[in-house]
């Protein structure tokens, strides 16, 4: 469940109604290739959890099968995925607050939003499940209940917003792909933020009991489901009202539920994407503490991100992470417009970057034992090797083509790669240099 509560957010919630209004009907196609990527990637991750379930999964798989440096560089890079989810899911909140108080300012229901979320994260780690599970439990609910009520429109030719609900949306208003093929890969960086969060999985693997019944089934579990709920919603929204009808200033749930004639549909539908939006950030929150925390401990962070309060929640991880979530708060503030655009357009590198992290090190995996150094897993990625180098050139083509869109944002993202490489690199430096002792720095080589 917090997997699938972290995978079903702004992503698709929201974002997915700007990218329909650029890419048109086409939009499906993205969902599916990247929806099959995240397959094979929730498929290496199995079979590292299988293998060695441990708490910050993604920088510890990263350090042993890759190197110490990997590993440095998986956590913060998860960390700057995060850091751009999480101000992508204020700003939602503060969206969708707007259609109901058009007047409040955004950045206070953002910098409110964030307060609360702090508060449950440093409480207790069971609160937080408690609260996900409730918060999953509305998504999962109100995407199941568009998917039926979508289909009967499209099954019956339902009028919907002055048109027709029906297959011929997907071809009127200037076809298939009205603004042209490459749009529709351009947009596949946001789609990629919208499928993040499913490796959830896998930072919850070190808490969770018997992780060897309960992990592959847990994966199996949200690939299907999320497959279903995205590509299925995606499609529906498309054959269910024009392309033309949706816009990034509202949900594109709101619009069809608002286009019923039902009065309070699209207010219930706007309180659910609101709960998704606080459901996500509060999956951020959580990653990025347990993440910090691994880093911390080996001094690869800030000292105080390692500690633990009385409940035995990073406390010092959580409160790093909304640090650097008053951040969106400021974008809020000074750019609210283009402040969703800009957070998603980081998460995006973040995801690219940790997937590539997971895929590499299940690849080291299946070498070593090869070589007869370790014993894989009896729950495997399909067609390894040769799909991790497909994802991989994939994932590649995805931050290639950033650099022609026609967005200010997502460009940006493909030209902050080497600010970002460099960034790493002198940390990593810095983090060798400031080794207590020679035998510290062999520990930590080691990956001990």
């Amino acid at each position: 469940m917090i997997a699938m509560g972290g995978a079903i957010g702004v992503g698709l919630f929201l974002g997915a109604g700007g990218r329909m209004a650029q890419a048109g009907p086409a939009l499906v196609v993205s969902y599916l290739l990247c929806g099959i990527a995240a397959f094979f990637v929730m498929r290496a991750l199995g079979e590292l959890v299988l293998y060695r379930p441990v708490a910050g999964s993604f920088v510890e798989y990263a350090r042993e099968f890759i190197g110490p440096w990997a590993g440095f560089a998986a956590g913060w890079l998860y960390f700057l995925n995060w850091a751009g989810s999480g101000i992508a899911e204020i700003t939602a909140a503060g969206i969708y607050i707007g259609k109901w108080f058009p007047d409040f300012p955004q950045w206070v229901t953002a910098l409110i939003c964030l307060a609360v979320l702090l508060a449950v994260n440093l409480l207790s780690v069971k609160l937080f499940g408690e609260l996900e599970f409730w918060f999953a439990v509305i998504k999962v609910l109100a995407i199941v209940t568009f998917l039926f009520v979508g289909l009967a429109l499209v099954v019956t030719g339902a009028e919907v917003g002055g048109g027709t609900a029906g297959p011929h949306n997907l071809v009127d208003h200037g076809g298939f792909t009205p603004n042209g093929l490459p749009v529709v890969l351009m947009s596949m960086q946001g789609v990629m933020f919208a499928y993040a969060s499913m490796e959830m999985a896998g930072i919850a693997a070190g808490e969770t009991e018997d992780p060897a019944k309960v992990m592959p089934r847990a994966i199996n579990g949200v690939v299907w489901r999320i497959a279903v709920f995205y590509i299925g919603s995606v499609l529906l929204l498309a054959m269910v009202l024009p392309w033309t009808s949706y816009n990034g200033d509202q949900s594109p749930f709101v619009t069809v539920f608002s286009s019923i004639g039902i009065p309070w549909a699209g207010d219930v539908m706007n309180f659910v994407v609101l709960t998704a939006a606080l459901s996500s950030c509060n999956s951020g929150l959580y990653a990025t503490g347990r993440i910090l925390r691994s880093l911390g401990t080996r001094g690869e962070a800030p000292s105080f991100t390692a500690r633990l309060n009385s409940r035995h929640a990073p406390f010092g991880a959580v409160l790093f992470t909304g640090a650097v979530f008053l951040i969106g708060v400021l974008l809020n503030y000074v750019v609210p417009k283009d402040a969703f655009d800009i957070a998603t357009s980081i998460a995006s590198l973040g995801v690219i970057a940790t997937w590539a992290a997971l895929l590499i090190a299940q690849a080291q995996l299946r070498k070593r034992a090869a070589l007869g150094e370790l014993v894989r897993p009896s729950y495997r990625m399909p067609g390894s090797p040769w799909t991790n180098w497909i994802v991989l050139a994939f994932l590649l083509l995805i931050v290639v083509l950033a650099a022609f869109s026609d967005e200010l944002a997502v460009r940006a993202s493909f030209y902050a790669v080497p600010v970002v490489v460099v960034a790493l690199f002198a940390g990593w430096r810095l983090v060798r240099r400031s080794r207590s002792s020679p035998a510290e720095e062999r520990a930590g080589q080691s990956g001990v």
